[in-house]
């Protein structure tokens, strides 16, 4: 083994698993190992997979394969496999018999073992599967390996108690387990002391913090105690479930400076049949009233939300509940996404599962419809400023920097020296349905 080893991780999915992935390099890191800019030249490589979605473990099999190359090459090169998608028994049969080139299988409740699996990897040169069946309570706090400065994951509940019926989630991540108050706010100001300026709060459903809690804890005070904390300037959190959200949590965030006016507020679906079977736990009309309520507390918040077309029993009648939907509620931008059946779910196993050209087509239409709005909407910001964390460089055209404002909306505009981490004031010159364009007013 070379002085220095090095590490490359690959990840797949949400932003939780983004924020695990940062959790499995500061591990890394606490013992020995230093991230590499090239997959091709590091001694360990490690797969956090998803399995939200069934393109997600596709992508995965397809890149396991191809690493074998490196592994023939390098037999002392480890590759280890995480994530949601080892949650499934059958998922790690296959990967253990059909890809010899895999040392390592771990899954989501045992990440922080990591450090002793590696290491008994190394003494032994065997092979370890060390997936446990459920959790067992928090999995302690964990060193961080983060490549922004001045951005932060911070997790405060694992798990899930909603068991929609499409998805997967809650078997894979376990039930609901709130952090202790203290240790967020905590972790918190310590990001702050380390220089991060924008926090964003994670949890599969944020608005369920502190259910599980003793005393009078819930998402909401959590927000007015971080709310407090010097040197943080904007909170963001994901994700919120419209079920949980209420009128207490809508009157904090409209108190707050640094709560940012961005609602994501998942719907799916538009039709009250569909809701019901998917088990959202909210009708069509109450999820109006919460958009309604939102609006008159914060009338410039921006709303986005999910989508999923092509449920199982989606009729054209259904499909066009969605459309009007979209219509009245006039969201920012939506994330639209075709039903995919997992298996272990109660919607894989429902009657009446929709053909694949009639989901293509109804997100297709679905799409034309949210961009047009979008576009609408970002148009009544032109002329207007905005303040907005510059990120860098953008991933799509390198001639121009990138960042956020407050609703979330992505701003591009000029490059400038020593800007990079700063919050600085852009005029909207430009629009798209997904991206604004501008000048920097000031710095």
């Amino acid at each position: 083994m070379k002085e220095t080893k090095t590490y490359f991780i690959i990840t797949y999915g949400c932003q939780m698993n983004v924020h695990d992935s940062e959790l499995l390099g500061g591990m890394l890191e606490e013992i020995g190992y230093h991230q590499a800019e090239e997959m091709e030249e590091a001694d360990l490589i490690i797969l956090n997979t998803c399995v939200i979605r069934e393109n997600a473990e596709l992508k995965v099999y397809g890149k396991i394969g191809s690493l074998k190359r490196l592994k023939d090459k390098d037999p002392a090169l480890i590759i280890a496999v995480g994530g949601c998608m080892m949650q499934s028994n059958e998922a790690v049969e296959e990967l253990y018999k059909k890809y010899p080139q895999v040392d390592l299988i771990f899954g989501t409740h045992n990440i922080h073992h990591l450090p002793d699996l590696i290491s008994t990897i190394e003494k032994e040169r065997g092979r370890i599967v060390e997936v446990w069946d459920k959790e067992e309570g928090l999995i302690p706090d964990l060193p961080s390996s983060r490549e922004d400065d001045k951005k932060a994951w911070v997790s405060i509940i694992q798990g899930c108690n909603n068991f929609c019926t499409y998805c997967i989630v809650p078997y894979v991540r376990g039930r609901e387990r709130s952090r202790p108050l203290k240790d967020i706010v905590k972790e918190v100001t310590q990001l702050a002391e380390d220089g991060v300026i924008e926090i964003t709060l994670l949890g599969q459903n944020v608005n369920s913090y502190g259910k599980d809690l003793a005393g009078n804890i819930d998402f909401a005070s959590l927000l007015e105690e971080i709310d407090k904390v010097t040197g943080i300037e904007r909170i963001r959190y994901m994700t919120s479930h419209p079920r949980d959200f209420n009128a207490e949590l809508i009157e904090v965030i409209n108190s707050s400076d640094k709560v940012c006016e961005h609602f994501h507020l998942p719907i799916q679906s538009g039709s009250n049949q569909i809701l019901k079977k998917m088990n959202r736990g909210y009708t069509r009309e109450e999820y109006l009233d919460l958009v309604k309520m939102i609006r008159q507390t914060i009338p410039e918040a921006s709303i986005t939300t999910d989508f999923i077309v092509g449920f199982p029993g989606e009729s054209e009648e259904d499909f066009q509940d969605t459309l009007n939907m979209v219509e009245e509620v006039r969201f920012d931008s939506a994330f639209t996404f075709i039903y995919s059946s997992r298996t272990g779910t109660p919607a894989a196993k429902m009657e009446v599962q929709i053909a694949e050209e009639i989901k293509k087509e109804r997100l297709a239409r679905l799409m034309e419809l949210q961009n047009e709005i979008s576009l609408e909407i970002n148009r009544d910001l032109l002329n207007q400023e905005v303040e907005v964390l510059v990120e860098g460089e953008s991933k799509n055209n390198s001639e121009v920097f990138c960042g956020r404002d407050r609703k979330n909306k992505l701003v591009l505009f000029p490059k400038r020296k020593d800007i990079i981490g700063k919050i600085i004031r852009v005029r909207i010159t430009d629009v798209k349905s997904f991206n604004l364009y501008g000048e920097i007013i000031s710095v």
